[in-house]
Protein backbone atom coordinates (compact mmCIF):
# COMPACT_ATOMS: atom_id res chain seq x y z
CA UNK A 1 0.00 0.00 0.00
CA UNK A 2 1.03 3.33 -0.72
CA UNK A 3 0.63 6.44 1.58
CA UNK A 4 0.31 9.98 -0.20
CA UNK A 5 2.39 11.65 2.43
CA UNK A 6 6.27 11.46 2.54
CA UNK A 7 8.50 9.73 5.15
CA UNK A 8 8.79 12.41 7.73
CA UNK A 9 5.22 13.41 7.72
CA UNK A 10 4.67 9.89 8.33
CA UNK A 11 6.72 9.99 11.25
CA UNK A 12 5.78 12.78 12.81
CA UNK A 13 2.15 11.75 12.48
CA UNK A 14 3.49 8.75 13.95
CA UNK A 15 4.82 10.86 16.72
CA UNK A 16 1.83 13.08 17.38
CA UNK A 17 -0.41 10.27 17.12
CA UNK A 18 1.04 7.41 18.83
CA UNK A 19 1.65 6.94 23.01
CA UNK A 20 4.70 4.85 23.57
CA UNK A 21 3.77 1.49 25.02
CA UNK A 22 3.48 -2.09 24.32
CA UNK A 23 0.26 -2.57 22.76
CA UNK A 24 0.12 -6.69 23.85
CA UNK A 25 0.27 -5.19 27.53
CA UNK A 26 -2.57 -2.35 26.85
CA UNK A 27 -4.94 -2.36 29.86
CA UNK A 28 -7.96 -0.30 29.76
CA UNK A 29 -8.37 1.36 33.13
CA UNK A 30 -11.51 2.48 33.14
CA UNK A 31 -12.95 4.82 35.67
CA UNK A 32 -8.93 5.60 37.21
CA UNK A 33 -7.71 6.66 32.94
CA UNK A 34 -9.55 10.09 33.97
CA UNK A 35 -5.62 10.91 35.93
CA UNK A 36 -4.11 9.89 32.75
CA UNK A 37 -3.20 11.12 29.46
CA UNK A 38 -5.32 10.14 26.60
CA UNK A 39 -5.22 12.50 23.97
CA UNK A 40 -3.43 10.47 21.52
CA UNK A 41 -5.18 7.63 19.02
CA UNK A 42 -2.82 4.98 19.08
CA UNK A 43 -0.45 3.20 21.97
CA UNK A 44 2.11 1.03 20.49
CA UNK A 45 5.53 1.16 19.55
CA UNK A 46 8.10 1.93 15.97
CA UNK A 47 11.25 3.08 15.24
CA UNK A 48 12.67 4.17 11.73
CA UNK A 49 10.99 1.54 9.72
CA UNK A 50 8.90 -0.32 11.56
CA UNK A 51 5.55 -0.18 13.52
CA UNK A 52 2.78 -1.92 16.23
CA UNK A 53 0.01 -0.15 17.08
CA UNK A 54 -3.57 -0.39 18.67
CA UNK A 55 -6.44 1.42 19.38
CA UNK A 56 -6.03 3.96 22.94
CA UNK A 57 -8.86 3.51 24.43
CA UNK A 58 -9.75 3.64 28.51
CA UNK A 59 -12.64 1.74 28.65
CA UNK A 60 -12.58 -1.59 25.98
CA UNK A 61 -9.65 -2.94 25.46
CA UNK A 62 -8.28 -3.82 21.58
CA UNK A 63 -8.63 -7.19 20.17
CA UNK A 64 -6.35 -5.91 17.07
CA UNK A 65 -3.09 -4.33 16.32
CA UNK A 66 -1.80 -3.22 13.57
CA UNK A 67 2.03 -4.53 12.75
CA UNK A 68 3.61 -3.21 9.89
CA UNK A 69 6.68 -1.68 8.03
CA UNK A 70 7.24 1.58 6.32
CA UNK A 71 9.98 2.63 3.51
CA UNK A 72 10.83 5.63 1.45
CA UNK A 73 10.89 4.09 -2.21
CA UNK A 74 11.72 7.04 -5.21
CA UNK A 75 8.29 8.16 -5.77
CA UNK A 76 6.28 7.17 -2.43
CA UNK A 77 6.31 5.91 0.81
CA UNK A 78 5.46 2.31 0.43
CA UNK A 79 3.35 0.74 3.98
CA UNK A 80 2.66 -2.81 4.59
CA UNK A 81 0.97 -3.38 7.48
CA UNK A 82 -1.67 -6.54 8.86
CA UNK A 83 -4.24 -6.56 11.58
CA UNK A 84 -3.33 -9.40 13.94
CA UNK A 85 -5.22 -10.28 17.40
CA UNK A 86 -3.57 -9.61 20.49
CA UNK A 87 -4.50 -12.76 22.10
CA UNK A 88 -6.09 -15.61 20.15
CA UNK A 89 -7.63 -16.96 23.22
CA UNK A 90 -9.17 -13.64 24.18
CA UNK A 91 -11.15 -13.58 20.60
CA UNK A 92 -11.67 -17.24 20.87
CA UNK A 93 -13.06 -16.32 24.54
CA UNK A 94 -14.99 -13.84 23.09
CA UNK A 95 -16.82 -15.83 20.69
CA UNK A 96 -17.50 -18.96 22.24
CA UNK A 97 -17.92 -18.37 25.90
CA UNK A 98 -21.78 -17.23 24.72
CA UNK A 99 -22.46 -20.80 23.51
CA UNK A 100 -20.71 -22.53 26.43
CA UNK A 101 -22.71 -20.43 29.01
CA UNK A 102 -25.99 -20.86 26.50
CA UNK A 103 -25.29 -24.71 26.57
CA UNK A 104 -24.63 -24.48 30.51
CA UNK A 105 -27.29 -22.85 31.64
CA UNK A 106 -30.01 -24.43 29.17
CA UNK A 107 -28.75 -28.09 31.07
CA UNK A 108 -28.98 -26.42 34.49
CA UNK A 109 -32.10 -25.35 33.99
CA UNK A 110 -33.80 -28.37 32.11
CA UNK A 111 -32.32 -30.99 34.63
CA UNK A 112 -32.83 -29.00 38.24
CA UNK A 113 -34.29 -25.65 38.21
CA UNK A 114 -37.38 -25.92 36.18
CA UNK A 115 -38.03 -22.00 35.97
CA UNK A 116 -41.09 -20.27 34.34
CA UNK A 117 -40.86 -20.56 30.59
CA UNK A 118 -40.84 -16.77 30.51
CA UNK A 119 -37.27 -16.79 32.21
CA UNK A 120 -36.58 -19.64 30.20
CA UNK A 121 -37.10 -17.37 27.41
CA UNK A 122 -35.70 -14.44 28.33
CA UNK A 123 -32.51 -15.24 29.62
CA UNK A 124 -31.62 -17.65 26.43
CA UNK A 125 -32.73 -14.50 24.40
CA UNK A 126 -30.38 -12.54 26.62
CA UNK A 127 -27.29 -14.95 25.76
CA UNK A 128 -27.96 -14.71 21.74
CA UNK A 129 -28.18 -11.38 21.86
CA UNK A 130 -24.40 -11.16 24.07
CA UNK A 131 -23.28 -13.52 21.70
CA UNK A 132 -24.30 -12.05 18.13
CA UNK A 133 -22.98 -8.54 19.68
CA UNK A 134 -19.56 -9.70 20.70
CA UNK A 135 -18.50 -11.40 17.48
CA UNK A 136 -20.16 -7.94 15.96
CA UNK A 137 -18.34 -6.06 18.49
CA UNK A 138 -14.53 -7.53 16.96
CA UNK A 139 -14.94 -7.26 13.43
CA UNK A 140 -16.07 -3.57 14.10
CA UNK A 141 -13.22 -2.62 16.00
CA UNK A 142 -11.40 -4.87 13.38
CA UNK A 143 -12.74 -2.33 10.57
CA UNK A 144 -12.36 0.72 12.79
CA UNK A 145 -9.14 0.51 13.42
CA UNK A 146 -7.71 -0.19 9.89
CA UNK A 147 -9.91 2.59 8.48
CA UNK A 148 -8.86 5.34 11.20
CA UNK A 149 -4.84 3.96 10.49
CA UNK A 150 -5.26 4.92 6.51
CA UNK A 151 -7.33 8.30 7.32
CA UNK A 152 -4.37 9.69 9.61
CA UNK A 153 -1.98 8.05 7.64
CA UNK A 154 -3.55 8.66 4.01
CA UNK A 155 -2.66 5.10 2.45
CA UNK A 156 -4.30 4.07 -0.61
CA UNK A 157 -4.07 0.94 -1.93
Amino acid sequence: MTSKIDITEFRNRLKGNTKIGSPKLKIPMGFFSIFTDNSKCFYGNFDNSTFELIKNSNFSPGFYFLKGTYKNTEKNLIVNYSVEPVGKLRIAWIKYFPIIAFIMCNSIYYFEAKPPIEIYIIFNLFIIFISIFSRHNIKWQNRKLKRKFNKIFEIVD
